[in-house]
């Protein structure tokens, strides 16, 4: 009897201890603490890697469509529409990243992008027109960073982070005739960048906005996602800093068809994410050929730790910190300012 009372003590197994199993606890803690940013570090990485090839895809494109039309794209369309002589011409508003949708590789059905480029993008009702209404709401994949949401943030919009670069920001942030690649009906070539191409921005990346589509809550505005809306034309820092406008009828990168500032163009007035708020307006004076021309101070602007991605035009991805020299900034915005600065 006591032999088997010894033998049935024996096969008993030993138990944790509370102690024992806090230390447990606490280390598989400590791991999860250490290996959870490294882990979120890579994820990100992964994320700027598709975030450049994006961007590369889009050079590929700008190259092909100058090699077929002997000029890049404009950065945004402004013209007569026949039918309606009183329409403005700035609503017509084709971006360059619509014009590219012919030279760009994508999982989408092709026939659901076809767009009609004689129309304007808003009609005189202020309205997509019915033919471009599917296109012009297509989420595509290759004009969203992952780092960000890649979500619409308007109605029957599909959004984009690539933005195309119209200089330096000069002259109150004009749309016409800037100092960089792209502007209202540019249709620059090659030998337009004087500048060299390698020295040249193209195209950057820009957050897509958040916030209510149109409030006056300085409160509620933040640099990262948020622009402010100045009733003049061209710009001023003091009518930037004293406006209580946000997100003017639509949030910032809401349509990838519609070229201007709030949307596919931005310039290098501000250096990389800035803390000071993206700027806009809108020319309400002057004839058909020039009203609603939207002007603009917005920068390129990402999630990306510490900077953003620009693409030049020599094809090469950069990524420029935020800390960057706001003259170098600036310098290669240009096409033909005759600096030599380069990344």
């Amino acid at each position: 009897m006591r032999r088997q009372r010894r033998e049935k003590h024996r096969t008993v197994p030993p138990g944790f201890t509370l102690v024992e199993l806090l230390v447990v606890l606490a280390v598989i803690g400590l791991l999860a603490a250490i290996l959870l940013p490294v882990l979120g570090g890579v994820v990100e990485s992964n994320r700027r890697l598709r975030c450049q090839n994006n961007l590369r895809e889009l050079g590929i494109a700008l190259r092909t469509f100058h090699t077929s039309r002997e000029h890049w794209p404009a950065g945004a369309e402004s013209r007569e529409y026949p039918v309606s002589p009183g329409h403005p011409h700035a609503y017509y508003r084709w971006s360059a990243l619509a014009r590219l949708l012919p030279y760009l590789e994508f999982s989408q059905n092709r026939d659901s992008l076809s767009l009609n480029f004689d129309v304007p993008l808003y009609m005189p009702n202020l309205q997509v027109s019915v033919e471009n209404t599917t296109a012009v709401g297509t989420l595509i994949e290759s004009f969203l960073c992952p780092s960000d949401r890649s979500i619409a943030v308007a109605v029957g919009f599909g959004p984009v982070n690539y933005v195309t670069c119209t200089g330096s920001g000069a002259e109150g942030g004009t749309p016409f005739k800037t100092d960089g690649m792209f502007y209202i009906n540019s249709a620059l070539t090659s030998r337009d960048v004087r500048d060299g191409e390698s020295h040249t921005v193209l195209m950057s990346e820009s957050l897509l906005g958040d916030g209510p589509e149109q409030f006056f809550n300085r409160k509620l505005a933040t640099a990262e996602r948020v622009y402010t809306f100045a009733n003049v034309s061209p710009l001023t820092e003091a009518a930037c800093r004293q406006s209580s406008l946000f997100n003017f009828t639509n949030r910032r990168g809401f349509s990838w068809a519609n070229g201007e500032y709030r949307t596919t163009m931005y310039n290098h007035h501000r250096t990389p994410n800035s803390k000071d708020l993206d700027c806009v307006s809108n020319r309400l004076v002057g004839d058909v050929t020039v009203r609603y021309a939207a002007y603009g101070w917005r920068t390129a602007r990402s999630n990306h730790a510490g900077g953003v991605n620009v693409l030049t035009a020599d094809g090469a991805v950069w990524f420029i910190g935020d800390s960057i020299d706001a003259a170098i900034w600036r310098a290669v915005s240009t096409r033909e300012g005759g600096e030599q600065e380069r990344f």
